[in-house]
């Protein structure tokens, strides 16, 4: 996760429906407390859960990561304003709840929800959705659905012309966001009017991406009722799809991109101490200051530095780490020159793994996953691969910039155990609440699938000193982002420092050193959630092996941490207290 495959769980970007936001239902007085007080907290947490997912479009018959929807949602200032007094008011209804009054299992999901209730309630406090640059991207990944019946093609027809009416939402928002000053940095759009642009310029309808359900329909739909909805596919994309994406073009070219702000830092933005500081709560779960961060990530670049030393030396390489890196940039051994090889590569990788996973894991989930490329819009500014529920992406755009050795990093961190393997062990664990099992954050996600990738080494995924200087690379690209985000969002760097210290530090190619400083500028404090989850399980993990001995079960540890469900890492590091006070035993001993 992403960035914006993990900005929230892979299918809450494939989603998105309803053109007009649900009536909110009044809040009465809090239900009469039972004695333990769970009652009042169900009901609130189940009334606001049912309101939340109808803003996407689902509903108890037609949802989750499969369905086909017909609107996008309402992104409007009227219903943002909406969402915010409905928070607002679920907040002070939690508040008049004492968690003390439930029972040890509510008390845990009390926390959770609490956290994610703040945390949107915070996302439209500081007016987040004024600030969704690549919000059409969504559409691209929505056209690579399965579609099996008409309906699901009619519903996806309705999808498609409903375009101008959200595309115009967003600008609008975009506009309103542009007036105060609060927009990405001029410097890292530069060239990003191109993912719009390659949609639909020098393309028929069905040249489109957009045309892709129409490309190969079911033999179940007859052949008449195919002509007709091809029809009305090729008519939706060329008097709703495309004319949207040229307005929106338009808007970026004249207006946007132009008039963006042309400093970098969070802290530059309106009220923006404040809000770097939210986002830094958001996904680091935890209250710590940059300058703490910053410090953490100076002295986890230490540490990395002296195991990749140990990494040259069994090498026999002679010369700085910096030689090093750019050696392995430059080296044709560490490249393929085809997108099909270096796809290939990875679903071997993600095949070797499944051979040890029952060593590691008790519990695995039943759904799989394909490996498939990054779609052509997003990928030359897209990060190296992305990953949820049922896909693992991986970007062969400039494969030149696609190292081989840090790709069984990449595979396990996006793909399994990362999270095509997490996010739908959450999905398909039935004794969480709704809210924790399509929920996604950063702290937990990505600290778990950065986990996953020095897990590696004691798997054995990694074959040679350079596959295993890969995974040192992507740690150390990890701790660096504690420095690089912070440094830039509240110390005052410049974007060439931090595309300097990134350079000096990792064996990333100059194409991923500067798409992902880019990322850090326009997504602060996101960053921060890999290493610092990290530490966390770690932390979490040797605490236990520590207590436990001998009792210690790898397989019960991965399988106490992933039944959680993503959470804030206080939860999970209570929930491994109470893991080590049971003598080791996992949610699924002696099954």
């Amino acid at each position: 996760m992403r960035h914006l495959l993990k900005a929230a769980m892979l299918g809450t970007i494939l989603s998105g429906v309803m053109s007009t936001l649900p009536i909110m239902p009044a809040f009465a007085a809090a239900p009469a407390m039972t004695s333990s007080g769970d009652a009042a907290f169900e009901t609130l947490w189940q009334t606001e859960w049912k309101w939340r997912k109808a803003l996407t479009g689902d509903n108890d018959d037609d949802s989750g990561e499969d369905a086909i929807r017909s609107h996008f949602p309402d992104v409007s200032k009227t219903a943002q304003d909406a969402k915010l007094t409905y928070w607002t008011n679920v907040l002070a209804q939690l508040d008049r709840i004492d968690p003390k009054t439930l029972s040890p299992d509510q008390q845990v999901n009390y926390t959770v929800y609490r956290n994610q209730i703040e945390t949107l309630a915070s996302r439209q406090k500081f007016r987040g959705y004024e600030m969704s640059f690549g919000f059409w991207s969504g559409l691209s990944y929505a056209a690579r659905k399965p579609m099996r019946t008409e309906q699901d093609y009619r519903n996806y027809i309705a999808y498609l012309n409903d375009v101008p009416r959200y595309f115009g939402q967003n600008i609008d928002n975009m506009r309103a966001g542009l007036k105060r000053g609060f927009t990405p940095s001029q410097v890292s759009l530069q060239g990003r009017d191109s993912s719009v642009a390659i949609a639909f310029e020098n393309k028929t309808p069905e040249q489109t991406v957009f045309y892709t359900p129409f490309l190969d329909m079911p033999a179940s739909i007859p052949a008449e009722k195919q002509a007709e909805l091809k029809k009305l596919a090729v008519d939706a994309i060329s008097d709703s799809v495309i004319p949207a994406h040229k307005t929106l073009l338009t808007f970026l070219r004249a207006e946007y991109i132009p008039g963006a702000r042309k400093t970098i830092a969070a802290y530059d933005l309106p009220d923006g101490k404040a809000y770097y500081q939210s986002l830094i709560r958001e996904y680091v779960t935890l209250d710590m200051t940059p300058d703490q961060i910053h410090q953490i990530g100076l002295d986890e670049v230490a540490k990395i530095r002296v195991e990749m030393q140990a990494v040259m030396d069994k090498v026999g390489f002679k010369g700085t780490l910096q030689d090093f890196n750019q050696f392995l940039r430059t080296d044709p051994q560490f490249y393929v020159t085809s997108p099909q090889a270096f796809l290939d590569r990875g679903a071997w990788i993600s095949k070797e793994f499944d051979g040890k996973a029952a060593q590691y894991f008790g519990r695995m989930p039943r759904m799989r996953f394909a490996v498939v490329p990054t779609p052509d819009a997003i990928a030359p500014y897209n990060t190296g691969g992305n990953g949820g529920p049922g896909v693992l992406i991986l970007n062969t755009f400039d494969l030149k910039s696609r190292p081989l050795y840090t790709l069984p990093a990449l595979v396990l961190h996006e793909g399994a155990p990362g999270h095509a393997w997490q996010m739908p062990l959450a999905l398909e664990n039935k004794n969480l609440p709704e809210f924790r099992q399509s929920t996604y954050i950063s702290a937990y996600g990505e600290g778990w699938a950065l986990y996953a990738e020095r897990l590696g080494v004691e798997m054995g995924m990694y074959h040679t000193p350079y596959d295993r200087f890969g995974m040192l690379t992507y740690q150390m690209w990890r701790a660096c982002r504690l420095v690089v985000d912070t440094g830039m969002h509240a110390k005052g760097w410049t974007r060439d420092q931090a595309l300097a210290f990134l350079r000096d530090n990792t064996a990333l190619s100059e194409h991923e050193i500067t798409t992902e400083t880019d990322r850090y500028i326009n997504t602060p404090g996101q960053a921060l959630s890999y290493y610092i989850g990290e530490m966390t399980i770690w932390k979490a993990r040797h605490k236990a092996e520590a207590a436990l001995g001998d009792k210690f079960d790898i397989r019960q540890f991965h399988d106490t941490v992933l039944d959680l469900g993503s959470v804030p890492l206080p939860v999970l590091e209570a929930r491994i207290d109470r893991f080590i006070t049971e003598g080791g035993k996992g949610p699924y001993y002696g099954q």
